[in-house]
Order: structure tokens, then sequence, then C-alpha cells
């Protein structure tokens, strides 16, 4: 696919016009305080669900907030644990609200979105501690979520990692049990030569960008090593959850992406890679006015993959 979807192209355009060129220059702090008034804006007129609250859970460093979106009805009903992008310094439950009102209103699932503590105050592997808290959490304590006991993990860009390792770890330590796992434009297996870097590099993401996210987050290479610092390291996967891996054409992330679904594949997990190709980075979670008619057809595409999961469970 050569060209880029013209949606698509407009929201670069917007993010450029905000100064979001270079996060690195820009800093931790400054560009929270960005995300946070952007996230204000987008989410002032946000699609009704049946419940949305926010609580806290126990987590290996105290109390961890998340937010819990109840569908309409009764129940019970499906869980999915959702962990939102941002290169593991960036992103908040605010930044993937709209996403995750979305994702509950086509699924019919309890959305539970995690608050995990993000780098460079918190690095590698608190938030993989948070991410496998609050999965364990969810599968332990289905009555608070008018669950069924059904459940799987979501996950876009750093969250997809988190989705991954998440579902790895469940494998590893015998539980708990998960049912599916969608990886939208996961941050896994991202090397340097990489074509995807070298033609994408940029578009919403520069170099300088992932490197900079990466020496926040793992701080060493001994840690980017670690299956649970990214799966791709892992030497046996065949153990975690059917999965479906989302890649987008005009992303830097892309080709890490298609190779964790082929490792997937390899190791005979039933896996699905779905590619949208004439978009970029992030385009999931781009739902408010002006919005991208692919966000929504890949929140449809998640909310199908999840029905099918669950109904086969």
């Amino acid at each position: 696919m050569d060209e880029m979807h013209p949606e698509a192209r407009a929201a670069m355009e917007r993010r450029e016009r905000l100064g979001l060129t270079s996060l690195r220059s820009l800093g931790v702090r400054p560009l929270r305080l960005l995300e946070r008034a952007t996230s204000w804006w987008q989410n002032r007129n946000p699609p009704e669900v049946g419940r949305v609250v926010d609580r806290t859970i126990p987590g290996p460093a105290g109390d961890l907030p998340v937010r819990l979106y109840r569908p309409e009805g009764d129940g019970p009903f499906p869980t999915v644990v959702f962990y939102h992008g941002g290169g593991f310094v960036m992103g908040s439950l605010e930044t993937h609200d709209l996403f995750c009102r979305h994702l509950t209103r086509e699924s019919d699932c309890v959305v539970m979105a995690v608050d995990y503590r993000l780098a460079p105050d918190h690095p590698f592997p608190a938030a993989v501690e948070d991410a496998y808290a609050a999965l364990t959490w969810a599968a332990d304590n289905p009555d608070a979520l008018a669950g069924t006991g059904d459940l799987a993990v979501v996950g876009d860009s750093a969250g997809g990692n988190l989705a991954a390792v998440a579902a790895l770890m469940a494998a590893e330590r015998d539980g708990p049990k998960v049912d599916y796992q969608y990886l939208l434009y996961p941050g896994v297996g991202i090397e340097e030569d990489q074509e995807s870097v070298r033609e994408h590099a940029g578009k919403v993401l520069s170099e300088d960008d992932l490197r900079w996210f990466r020496e926040c987050y793992y701080g060493s290479e001994i840690h980017e090593r670690n299956p649970y610092g990214d799966p791709t390291n892992a030497c046996d996967l065949s153990g975690v959850a059917p999965a479906t891996v989302l890649t987008a054409g005009f992303d830097p992330l892309r080709d890490g992406g298609r190779r964790y679904a082929d490792q997937l594949v390899a190791d005979g997990v039933p896996t699905r890679h779905v590619e949208y190709e004439d978009v970029i980075h992030g385009f999931a979670t781009m739902l408010s006015s002006p919005d991208l008619d692919r966000a929504h057809e890949a929140v449809a595409d998640v909310a199908d993959d999840l029905r099918e999961a669950f109904d086969g469970a």
C-alpha cells in the first residue's frame, strides 16, 4: 500500500502542529500536561455505557487505580483487562477512555482499564507487575465485575506489549486462564534496522522517540532481553492464549508486530494477523471528532474476535 488514508494523514499533520515531533525534547512533565489537556478536549461528549466506576485494587506497590466500564443490562459479562499505550512513559485512563467506551458498547464486555505505573519514575518491571496483578485480580473477583469468569487481555502499543506479557506470565505461572489476547500494533520485537523503522520512523514516532521510550522503560539491555520485557524473547509461546495481532502499514512498529504474530504461529498458538495497510501508529484510538473510519473498524474487529472467543470458551 503506497497511499496513506487521507484521514490518517490529516491526523498526523494535526499532531505535528501540536509540536509532537520530538517527545524527548519536550520532556516527561510537559508531555503529560499536554496529554491531559488534549484528553479533556476529546472526552467532552463520550458515548454512553451502562456504568463507569473508578476504583483501586491491590497492587504490588499499593493501591492500583483501574476504571471499570460496564455495558447496559444486568450481566454477567465477559471481562476484558485493557492496558493503554504511550511508550510506557505516557498514557492514562483518560487518553484511552473513548476507546474503552466504544469497546464496551461493541463487545458487550466489562472492560477494566489499568492505570499502571509509568517510566521513568517506575521503570521495568513495575508496569509488568501491575499488569499481571490486575489480570489476577480480575480473575479472582468476577462478582466485583459482574463477570462470567471469561477473561481476555487487550492493549495498544506499549499496552499491547503488556497484554502479551500478561498472557505469557499467565501461561508460565499456571494462571489465571486467559481466553484471548488482542494486541493492537504492539511495542514488541522492535529493531532499528527493520524496514518499517527505516521507512516510517517520523510518522507519529521518530527513531529518537523509540530510543527514548526504550531508555526510560528498560534502563539496560539486560531488561530488554527479558521475555517479560519483550515477549519476542520467549523461547516457547505454545501455552499462551489464542491471539489477534493488528498492525498498521505506516507504523515503525509494524515489523515487530508481524514478527510476533509469526512467532505465535510457529509455536502453535491459534493466531490471526490483520494489517490495516493505509494508517499510522495509534490510529485505533482516534475516535473523537474528527475521527477515523479505520478506528471504528478496528474497535469492531476487536469486539468481533472477543465475541467469537468467548462464545467458544
